[in-house]
């Protein structure tokens, strides 16, 4: 659950930064931006099967202590030379190490929790990753007023205060980043993990059976499905600080970083809920609803006024929660074998969080934030499509309102 944490806490943190990172490297086109969350993000597609494989060649802590080394290294090389550049390198770096985190800890947490707790663990790892997200943006309004506050500091403020360039102090971030992973490295490093063994869906197969998934044209599909959800999660996430400014001049320190916050707390609700909901009915109508819903509390904070806006968007992330969940389990439950392989390809679909952001900052400069943003409804429309066309060999199981309050009860 530590790991869980620092993963989230790191990850997303980008949306807060775009305003800052627009106007302290004076970036000319929203597209510009865009490229920050699709070096981290591109880093995922490219890692996501090489990490699966790595970790059937080497330990799990050796591969743990590589997977937080690089987010070291890359917030180290940011800090020692503050600039765009160096910025998308540093991200690029933090991304293949992200990647290498995620597939090592899932069937970590599996194997140290037992399999008969493996549901429950992974819900909860789920909720920890949300409420990291929910708490990285407060920490970042935390540090950038306390650093701006024109006081002499003292302590690790004053630490980082000295280490932070004056007009940069979202910068300290980076070494908040890099104090954290030394601490984590060191406790991979100390501590003793239970061995690591695979399951048949955790495992890469053979390239016989990357080629044979490649021959079923719902292999696409599904894949493109997770590529739209993290198109719209990143997209609509990277954006929300710096279209409050735009639209209604919310500053992204103060009032546009906490709803990127929420953002990510209700997804933690969400979650929640959508476990509720997944018992009662079937997983393809949940996404249905989802799907609808969603779009509309888009449409609502993009055209509603401020005080609408600042709690539209966080519904948007209540909303779409559970989507990921379903269109992974609606694609592996539609073949009957090379289930790690294919977990491994519609892994790679996680790269859809380099383009969502990317394609928003592009038609930003074309068309307005407002329009560009709008998208990201094209992208919840094929997800909601995945609930008609979907045919699971294996449908989730269901009861009855009547028998979950009674199990409740019990």
């Amino acid at each position: 659950m530590v790991f869980w944490f620092v993963i989230s806490f790191i990850t997303n943190i980008i949306g807060p930064l775009i305003p800052d990172i627009i106007d302290n490297f004076r970036l000319s086109h929203l597209a510009l931006a865009g490229f920050i969350p699709m070096s981290f993000f591109l880093a995922y597609g490219i890692m996501s099967i090489p990490a699966g494989l790595l970790i059937e060649r080497f330990s799990q802590k050796t591969v743990l202590a590589a997977g937080f080394t690089l987010p070291l290294v890359g917030s180290l090389l940011f800090v020692s030379s503050a600039s765009f550049p160096m910025l998308l390198c540093s991200s690029f770096i933090i991304g293949l190490g992200m990647a290498m985190l995620q597939t090592t800890i899932n069937p970590l947490t599996r194997v140290a929790g037992g399999e008969e707790n493996f549901a429950f663990f992974s819900v909860l790892g789920q909720l920890v990753f949300g409420a990291a997200s929910f708490v990285s943006p407060f920490v970042y309004s935390g540090l950038v007023e306390r650093l701006t506050s024109g006081e002499e500091l003292t302590g690790i403020s004053g630490l980082l205060q000295r280490l932070t360039p004056a007009g940069l102090p979202w910068v300290s971030l980076y070494w908040v980043f890099a104090g954290i992973l030394i601490v984590v490295i060191a406790i991979v490093l100390a501590v003793r993990f239970p061995r690591l063994s695979l399951s048949d869906e955790e495992r890469s197969g053979g390239m016989a059976s990357y080629r044979a998934l490649l021959g079923n044209r719902y292999v696409y599909l599904f894949f493109f499905g997770i590529l739209c959800y993290t198109a719209t999660e990143q997209g609509v996430a990277n954006w929300i600080s710096e279209f409050l400014r735009q639209y209604h001049g919310l500053d992204p320190q103060t009032e546009g970083a906490p709803v990127v916050g929420r953002f990510w707390g209700y997804m933690s609700v969400g979650c929640l809920c959508g476990l509720v909901l997944l018992r009662l009915y079937d997983s393809r109508t949940v996404l249905k609803g989802a799907g609808v819903a969603a779009i509309a509390c888009l449409l609502t904070a993009l055209f509603g006024p401020a005080d609408v806006a600042i709690h539209a968007f966080p519904a948007v992330g209540f909303c779409i929660s559970v989507m990921f969940s379903i269109i992974m389990s609606l694609g592996l439950n539609s073949v009957d074998r090379y289930h790690g392989s294919f977990a491994g390809i519609l892994c790679t679909g996680i790269a859809g969080g380099a383009l969502g952001p990317l394609l928003v900052g592009w038609l930003g400069d074309m068309l307005g934030l407002r329009a560009a943003m709008m998208c990201m409804c094209l992208t919840i429309g094929y997800i909601v499509s995945v609930a008609w066309w979907a045919r699971p060999l294996v449908t989730n199981k269901t009861v009855r309102l009547r028998d979950l309050l009674s199990m409740r009860d019990a």
